[in-house]
């Protein structure tokens, strides 16, 4: 990777130049592929978490419909356990996908945006400035070959043709001047850009992880909470059915005692 053209070697127009302004040419048309190709990773990143965000909701919303189904416990067993612990789940990840949906709008924010932008604004810019400087070099070949052409015996056609090439190297040194001023800004400036993109993400995720932590972390004792309640209601439910097992036994050993009595 080239990191800048020599201005001076740029005012001579050297082999050496050419070949370094080539080498950078080929760099930024690299560098605009891959940032191209990061951003549209980043739109199928996001379109798949906004199917994430719809799938998942639409299982918060069957949690919180089952939760309905146990509204009427509270008037069986004097509690409404289950019901209560389904909603505040439900809550929860309710949370935890109104977090998420913002790191999505991050990574819109933060990757897509300011590439696009730097893609649009600075890539482009050298691309303009490449364009203008082929044209004044073709300008500038032409007037060449017309000052080598023109006959000697003539000396208006000679002195215009040398006016027209001192006029085309001047104005071939300006636009040469700009266009390794806007290679090298960009050679420059591209290090930042990318690196800043990409810690403003790492930043956000580093935000959704964070809270995903705290709202877990309040979570945990209520959670824990809950593991006992499990526990309680597998073991009340194991004792209730040994009752009716029991039951059951009963009944055989009363219609056995009648048809023995019989």
């Amino acid at each position: 990777m080239k990191y800048s053209v020599d201005f001076n070697e740029c005012l001579k127009d050297s082999p050496k130049f050419r070949a370094s302004l080539e080498d950078a040419e080929s760099d930024i048309e690299s560098l605009e592929l891959k940032l191209e190709k990061l951003v549209k990773l980043c739109n199928i990143m996001m379109d798949t978490g906004k199917a994430f965000n719809t799938a998942n909701s639409g299982f918060i919303n069957g949690i919180r419909d089952l939760a309905s189904y146990f509204h009427d416990d509270s008037l069986v067993s004097g509690d409404n356990k289950v019901a209560a612990s389904l909603s505040r789940f439900a809550h929860a990840m309710n949370e935890m996908l109104k977090y998420f949906s913002i790191l999505m709008d991050q990574a819109n924010r933060c990757v897509c945006k300011n590439l696009n932008n730097f893609i649009k604004n600075d890539v482009r810019k050298v691309k303009e400035a490449r364009k203008h400087f082929e044209k004044i070099s073709d300008d500038m070949d032409n007037a060449l070959i017309r000052n080598a052409s023109a006959q000697r015996s003539k000396q208006p056609e000679c002195e215009e043709a040398h006016n027209v090439l001192t006029a085309m190297k001047s104005c071939f040194a300006h636009t040469s001047l700009d266009y390794v001023f806007q290679i090298n800004v960009l050679q420059s400036k591209k290090r930042f850009e990318v690196l800043g993109t990409m810690l403003s993400f790492m930043h956000a995720q580093n935000t959704f992880f964070h809270q995903g932590h705290d709202l877990f972390a309040d979570l945990e004792v209520y959670m824990k909470d809950v593991a006992t309640q499990v526990d309680e209601l597998s073991a009340k439910a194991k004792v209730e059915r040994k009752e009716m097992e029991e039951r059951h036994t009963l009944v055989q050993q009363k219609v056995g005692f009648f048809f023995f009595t019989i």
